[in-house]
């Protein structure tokens, strides 16, 4: 079988140092660091910069009656040169304030993006976004709802949100991710998710 667990933890690395370079729209950080080796020993001091942000929650919005999900589509600045349209398909999603309790995130954040309001949530996974290069938590939940009224635009003007509400078929998002349409990492794991888990879900909520 094979190991999962490493033998190294957060006490195996030693900050030397920690700078604050930036602190705008995004908030990024210059550490000065080593860590442990494999072959034992240290590395050599290195320098790595971090976007610094703060904890998100994603959320599929499910109606497992109509067997269809609630996504949003709105822009976004870094898929500008990295895709045909920076007017992504993604889910409804929000940062996590100080204190707040992940559950209380998400529905907040359907509330806001696409004025569904869950009546249950199931937890699919925590995952890194880009550990990489940034200390971004995602927290993934799927919410029971009921899409039959979904659609409109929502958003937070203050927030400079323009949201577009999408209901697809199940069968239509799941194709979306096989083809491409669909290709940021959140909707593509908590889709996938559903996919396996469809029919435990369909159970649970009747």
């Amino acid at each position: 079988m094979t190991k999962l667990e490493s033998r190294f933890s957060v006490a195996d690395v030693e900050i030397l140092s920690r700078q604050n370079c930036h602190e705008g729209f995004l908030r990024i950080e210059k550490l000065h660091l080593k860590h442990r080796l494999f072959a034992g020993g240290w590395s050599e001091d290195l320098l790595r910069e971090l976007l610094v942000k703060d904890e998100a929650v994603g959320v599929l919005l499910y109606d497992p009656g109509r067997d269809e999900v609630v996504l949003v589509r709105q822009f976004r600045t870094g898929a500008i040169v990295a895709s045909s349209t920076p007017w992504m398909l993604e889910l409804v999603a929000g940062i996590v304030g100080e204190g707040e309790e992940l559950e209380r995130v998400a529905i907040r954040e359907s509330t806001e993006e696409a004025d569904c309001v869950p009546t249950d949530l199931c937890k699919i996974c925590d995952y890194l976004n880009s550990p990489g290069a940034s200390n971004e938590k995602v927290t993934l939940f799927c919410g029971r709802i009921d899409s039959s009224g979904a659609g409109g635009v929502f958003g937070l003007t203050e927030e400079h949100e323009d949201i577009e509400v999408v209901v697809l078929a199940f069968s239509a998002a799941l194709a979306a991710v096989e083809s491409g349409e669909i290709h940021n990492a959140m909707s593509i794991i908590a889709i996938q998710w559903l996919a396996l888990h469809k029919q435990e879900i369909r159970e649970l909520w009747k």
